[in-house]
């Protein structure tokens, strides 16, 4: 189950890089690389590949991915003076090894706030708040909610 999804993760991100206008990284709990392909001039599709920082105790790694779509609230940012708020909704993914292994997975809500820096270049910073659902070592149905800040550079 844990090779199937994360095949099926890495294919979705493999076969989306082509496509992919913007890459980034972000910083909150862990640290994210992500790819951003976006799908209007409002709207994108982002795939993530994290590592919690939080997990790297008592001899377990825990890595994961996320794919999430993002929306903007205002197609103008020019009226909030280059701020541009979004939304979006996600699905993460998180596997535990070493010291017991476990199966994690977040839908979320998030919200954002992007400032376009220069035309290739912007930052952002955003929250999410949503439910882990865990199977394995340490297993139940627990609240999450994630805060970061990070910087997307579009691709020429």
């Amino acid at each position: 189950m844990k090779k199937t999804l994360l095949g099926l993760l890495a294919l979705s991100a493999v076969s989306t890089a082509a496509a992919a206008t913007s890459v980034g990284a972000s910083v909150g709990s862990g640290v994210s690389l992500h790819l951003q392909n976006d799908l209007t001039g409002s709207s994108a599709m982002r795939y993530s590949l994290n590592l919690n920082a939080t997990n790297f105790n008592y001899n377990r790694l825990s890595v994961g991915g996320s794919v999430d779509y993002l929306a903007d609230f205002n197609a103008n940012d020019a009226a909030l003076g280059g701020l541009n708020p979004y939304y979006g909704i996600g699905l993460g993914a998180d596997v535990g090894l070493g010291a017991g292994s476990s199966l994690s997975l977040t839908p979320q809500g998030i919200l954002g706030l992007r400032y376009n820096v220069t035309p290739p270049l912007s930052i952002f910073v955003e929250g999410s708040l949503g439910v882990k659902v865990t199977v394995g070592t340490g297993g139940g149905v627990t609240p999450a909610g994630n805060a970061r800040i990070g910087l997307n550079y579009r691709l020429p």
